[in-house]
């Protein structure tokens, strides 16, 4: 018995970075922008001093790094949103599967169930870095549907009388 359950436990773990490590690979996330060397290494400009040569050029090296942030963080949101979805569809692929292989395989359904479960964990986790919380609220919805039908489904629907 106990072994059946780390089983199925390692088959939803493994179901899950299956996903998560299959995006990874062929779904590329943005780079950070590397900040200029001026900006690492230099030395704090007062706003009493007379602006300089140097200064002029740091300050405009910081402007230009603060627009390239921005642009990471608008790129790595739409990233975060895809992989959500993504992770999402696989989530409700690997449930409906559990669900049909229910009466025959009832160890790989489980494990199926459980790494969905997962998966949808992942994709929620990563629906949150999308910094839309109208997105972020569908994605919890959604989590939250798929959940109390597939509680209804497992563990309440009465079994039909053979």
């Amino acid at each position: 018995m106990i072994l059946k359950f780390i089983y199925t436990l390692f088959i939803g773990i493994l179901l899950a970075l299956f996903v998560g490590f299959g995006i990874a690979a062929f779904y590329e996330e943005p780079k950070y922008p590397e900040p200029p060397i001026s900006l690492r290494y230099s030395s704090p400009v007062y706003p009493e001093t007379k602006e300089s040569t140097a200064a002029s050029r740091l300050k405009a090296d910081q402007i230009k790094q603060d627009k390239l942030e921005k642009d990471f963080q608008k790129k790595i949101s739409v990233y975060n949103r895809n992989v959500s979805v993504i992770a999402l569809t696989a989530a409700i692929i690997y449930l409906i599967v559990s669900l049909t292989l229910t009466k025959h395989l009832m160890l790989l359904s489980d494990g199926l169930l459980l790494g969905g479960v997962f998966t949808l964990l992942y994709g929620i986790g990563r629906g949150f870095g999308s910094n839309d919380s109208k997105f972020q609220f569908i994605m919890v919805t959604i989590g939250l549907v798929i959940s109390l039908v597939l509680g209804y489904i497992k563990f309440i629907k009465p079994k039909p009388e053979r």
